[in-house]
């Protein structure tokens, strides 16, 4: 297995695994193998030149390059001009992404801001730029210490928040520069095999019970060219690279929520609270319950309950949307407002109400038109379209493809 690929730790900090975030210096001087990142990270570049590959893109990166690394994204230095020296900060990518939403209404009409992060790692700062994210570099490291010098800080009052409100700075910069600038490294190489994209998608949608048949018709591609593409890549089955992905998760939500075993099993796409427990015990050496009393809640997460109703929501769209629904009748049924419907969604699935439905019945309907002979005007009847007329028009600005094509140019790949 030559393409092989390792997997970094799913903990900010291996010092202490209740930490949010960590700081560091490395240097990378020769290529590298593929590496999956199960824990988000920046990466500042103070010296040096290479080639810098995140899933499918190849990056020519150098002094002043900052660099967004994302939960399984693969990464991989395929040439070294001069030894990379930089700056790399670790951090929770669930306790930042709340926190980001819990402040922030993003704008319908934009991509929101941790989905830019997704489409564009790196960007090159200019002058001004460059010494904000030094300053906030140096305050995350005064903060939290150099990890490999194996610290153990006191953290000061309020540590949580300021370390938070630090890593809404250098992602609100990030963005900026996308929006305002777009200084964005030269991308090398076309774009390349886009399976390297199914570990993420795997892992962001790890609550809608993760299966090979629906990689399958996600990817259109084999049930057993997933599994062997995963195998080569990981070394593990199709189902121990889930209960890797799981477990992370759960760990995240031990630490830092309140949620029963039962809630985590539905949230994180186990069976139930006797599945969750077997998983857990077998990965981790150690019986769930034991792990949340040893660490308890490492930070006090307030909305737990807000939090939990978002999963309900869009448990009840997963299950309802062949039904007449409207961004009002949802908003009704859970007590809250329209534009309280629409931060909720746009912080679990980056979509405002009305895109994320279309999304879920377009998906569905390309399941069938690839698996059964159904009319067309009884597909879109099925997966809740008054009209075929505007199951066409959401199905070509989704597939760009009217149904008909679809069905007759899409095929499982072997």
């Amino acid at each position: 297995m030559q393409d092989l690929a390792e997997f970094q730790s799913q903990y900010c900090s291996n010092l202490d695994i209740k930490r949010i975030c960590s700081f560091d210096y490395e240097l990378i001087d020769e290529k590298t193998f593929p590496l999956y990142h199960q824990s988000p990270r920046f990466l500042y570049i103070k010296k040096g030149k290479a080639k810098f590959k995140v899933d499918t893109e190849l990056y020519e990166v150098g002094e002043n390059c900052l660099l967004s690394i994302l939960p399984w994204d693969c990464t991989e230095v395929v040439e070294v001009e001069e030894a990379l020296q930089y700056e790399i900060i670790k951090y929770n990518y669930d306790v930042v992404a709340n926190m980001l939403h819990s402040i922030i209404v993003d704008n319908l009409d934009e991509t929101p801001i941790l989905k830019k992060l997704e489409i564009t790692p790196v960007i090159t700062l200019n002058e001004d730029t460059k010494k904000e994210v030094e300053t906030l570099f140096s305050k995350v490291k005064e903060e939290v210490g150099i990890e490999s010098l194996l610290e153990e800080m006191e953290h000061k009052s309020y540590h949580e928040i300021f370390v938070c409100t630090l890593l809404a700075q250098l992602i609100t910069i990030f963005c900026r520069e996308i929006d305002d600038r777009r200084m964005i490294p030269k991308v090398l190489a076309e774009l390349g095999d886009q399976r390297a994209l199914i570990l993420r998608y795997i892992y962001m949608h790890l609550s809608d019970k993760m299966t090979l048949d629906r990689l399958s018709k996600q990817f259109y591609m084999s049930k057993s060219s997933i599994s062997k593409y995963i195998l080569e890549k990981t070394g593990l089955s199709f189902n121990e690279l889930l209960n890797e992905m799981r477990v992370t998760k759960t760990v995240n939500y031990l630490l830092y929520t309140d949620f029963t075993l039962e809630e985590l099993a539905s949230i994180v796409g186990y069976v139930d609270a006797a599945h969750i427990s077997k998983v857990f015990a077998s990965r981790m050496d150690d019986k769930i319950g034991n792990y949340r009393r040893t660490y308890g809640n490492a930070l006090h997460v307030g909305k737990i309950k807000e939090t939990k109703q978002e999963y309900r929501i869009i448990e009840y769209l997963l299950r309802n949307f062949a039904e007449d629904l409207t961004a009002q009748s949802v908003a009704d049924k859970f007590q809250i407002s329209l534009i309280e419907l629409n931060k909720v969604l746009l912080s679990q699935v980056q979509k405002n109400f009305y895109d994320f439905l279309n999304l879920v019945r377009i998906n569905k309907a390309c399941e069938f038109l690839i698996e059964t002979d159904m009319d067309i005007t009884d597909i879109a009847i099925g997966v809740g379209y008054n009209t075929v007329k505007a199951f066409r028009r959401n199905f070509v600005q989704l597939r760009h493809m009217n149904p008909s094509e679809f069905r007759n140019n899409v095929h499982i790949q072997e």
